[in-house]
């Protein structure tokens, strides 16, 4: 639930914060962010 809430905090950061992005760097940045909760999720399960 931490990595969720995290992620979804990033989301939220990148769409207010950065609101005439293209599609391109929208996709860009879900890429990052799908990588970055992977590592989270593993990280924090250890």
């Amino acid at each position: 639930m931490k990595v969720y809430l995290i992620w979804l905090t990033l989301v939220i950061l990148w769409n207010f914060g950065f609101p005439n992005a293209t599609p391109l760097e929208d996709v860009v940045v879900a890429i990052i962010l799908g990588i970055i909760s992977k590592i989270l999720k593993e990280k924090l399960n250890l």
